[in-house]
């Protein structure tokens, strides 16, 4: 296969991305997973330490800590999830350390070795012990494409610095007869986002139905328990913009679904722009907030006020009745 050439009136490259292997000292003299292994996994690891703050790391470590593995959870960085707003990193990282899962942060210069049978990581960090040793190594520190051996550059297709194929609004590549889809071209890197690749691609192809890119508003998850759901901007991006906005936030443990169902942890916040009155983002970090984020993001996607999600009659009792609430405590972001 190595020197095969492929040729078509049109290709659709969907190769999709693996997890990185970060060049960190003594790595090669280890043991370690990653997300694809962990999946495999048919043991309980005792002491399974994660290099990796975010998504994958996090969704993993509460799930081995409930499974009965003590964890420890190692990120570089100064807080969890950097690429949310500080209040729902604060959060997330008061709902695990809840759980006794030790949170390791500002960990500067991570190296591993093995010693007796286990793996220990040494660290660096602005607190705490400068070394935790466990049993097993989980590494989820992001995912690359698996563009490297594709030949790209023969065939006049770019890709940027990380090796994700670029790409325009309706995912065509720089050759001719290209398209990019799913993880490989950095639009999204997830599973809902890669399905509307394909439903962008198929419209335009087939159907003369004109879709872009730049019409889809970022919405994810984070599924630990209880989840985050977020769609739009973040606080942080918003004021960045320099948008006249408006923000409001309530706590869950103000929700009387979540008081009745003892899940009290987290809060929902949402921004606006006071101008226009559309929404700009949100987020719901609690009790079915992976669910209830998605009544605000089509609200968005409608391109309406504020007001008619603040106005419809929800029914009682549920989390979602709260955003009207929620909605009738905007004030000015400062």
């Amino acid at each position: 296969m190595a020197d095969q050439t492929l040729e078509a009136e049109r290709i659709f490259i969907n190769v999709g991305a693996r997890a990185v292997v970060p060049d960190m000292p003594g790595l090669g003299d280890v043991p370690y997973l990653t997300n694809s292994g962990m999946m495999e996994v048919d043991f309980l690891p005792e002491h399974l330490i994660v290099i990796g703050g975010s998504y994958i790391g996090l969704e993993f470590g509460q799930m081995y800590r409930r499974f009965g593995s003590q964890v420890t959870i190692v990120e570089q960085g100064p807080r969890l999830i950097s690429r949310d707003d500080e209040d729902v990193s604060a959060a997330v990282k008061e709902i695990l350390e809840a759980e006794d899962i030790e949170i390791r942060l500002d960990a500067q210069c991570v190296r591993a070795a093995s010693r007796n049978g286990q793996v220990a990581v040494g660290l660096e960090c602005a607190a705490g012990p400068p070394e935790a040793v466990g049993s097993h190594l989980l590494l989820a520190v992001g995912r690359r494409p698996n563009t490297d051996d594709l030949g790209l550059d023969l065939a006049g297709v770019e890709t940027d610095a990380r090796g994700y194929i670029i790409v325009d609004d309706q995912l065509r590549a720089s050759a001719d007869g290209v398209w990019a889809l799913g993880d490989c071209n950095g639009q999204g890197a997830f599973t809902h986002t890669s399905y509307n690749d394909f439903e962008i691609v198929a419209a335009n192809l087939l159907d003369d139905d004109p879709r872009r890119v730049s019409d889809r508003i970022l919405i994810y998850g984070l599924f630990i328990d209880p989840p985050l759901g977020r769609a739009g901007m973040t606080e942080a991006q918003v004021r960045a913009s320099g948008k006249n906005a408006l923000i409001a936030k309530r706590p869950m443990s103000r929700i009387g679904r979540a008081i009745e169902r003892g899940e009290t942890q987290g809060f929902m916040k949402i921004l606006v722009d006071a101008d226009s009155k559309l929404i700009l983002g949100a987020a719901v970090l609690g009790i079915n907030g992976d669910e209830i984020v998605h009544s605000i993001l089509d609200i968005m996607y409608a391109k309406v006020p504020y007001t008619v999600i603040q106005r419809a009659v929800h029914a009682h009792p549920t989390v979602t009745e709260l955003i009207p609430t929620m909605l009738g405590d905007l004030k000015p972001l400062e």
